[in-house]
């Protein structure tokens, strides 16, 4: 499994509860774009619309390659490749549970290229708090065991 592109974003802001795999709709050029790393999905999430889910707001730069560069969107929305199971489990945690559902990160599998979604729950601004504290303090027990 070789990582192309994470939202760093998601674990700060969500709280991850369970992810599923999904492929994507994409042209030439979006494929291009992808591999060679300038994809950004920090601000996309995942819309449900007439049973078939879309990958919104996910920005992949237009390469100087494209056959036809003035043509190409590079924030259109994208089809995801799912179940209809999955799909209306996904529709039933955002409309049931009040949840969200993020893109984690975009990887190649077996020469495929599959985007990482997950459902998640927003955090509130004391439960991130919460999360930088522990963090720092994760770090500053390890520099103290390092210099033992």
């Amino acid at each position: 499994m070789n990582i192309l592109c994470t939202n760093k974003k998601a674990t700060f802001k969500y709280s991850l509860l369970k992810k599923i795999e999904a492929g994507m709709n994409l042209h030439g050029w979006e494929v291009k774009s992808i591999k060679s790393g300038h994809a950004q999905i920090s601000e996309s999430y995942i819309t449900i619309k007439n049973n078939e889910a879309y990958l919104v707001n996910a920005h992949l730069k237009v390469l100087a390659t494209t056959s036809e560069p003035e043509k190409a969107n590079s924030k259109r929305s994208r089809k995801l490749l799912l179940n209809k199971r999955e799909i209306i489990n996904l529709n039933n945690e955002i409309k049931q549970n009040g949840h969200a559902i993020i893109p984690t990160k975009i990887y190649l599998k077996n020469s495929l290229i599959k985007l990482e979604i997950a459902v998640g729950k927003g955090k509130k601004i004391h439960d991130k708090r919460a999360d930088i504290k522990n963090r720092e303090w994760e770090r500053a027990k390890n520099r103290v065991l390092k210099k033992k």
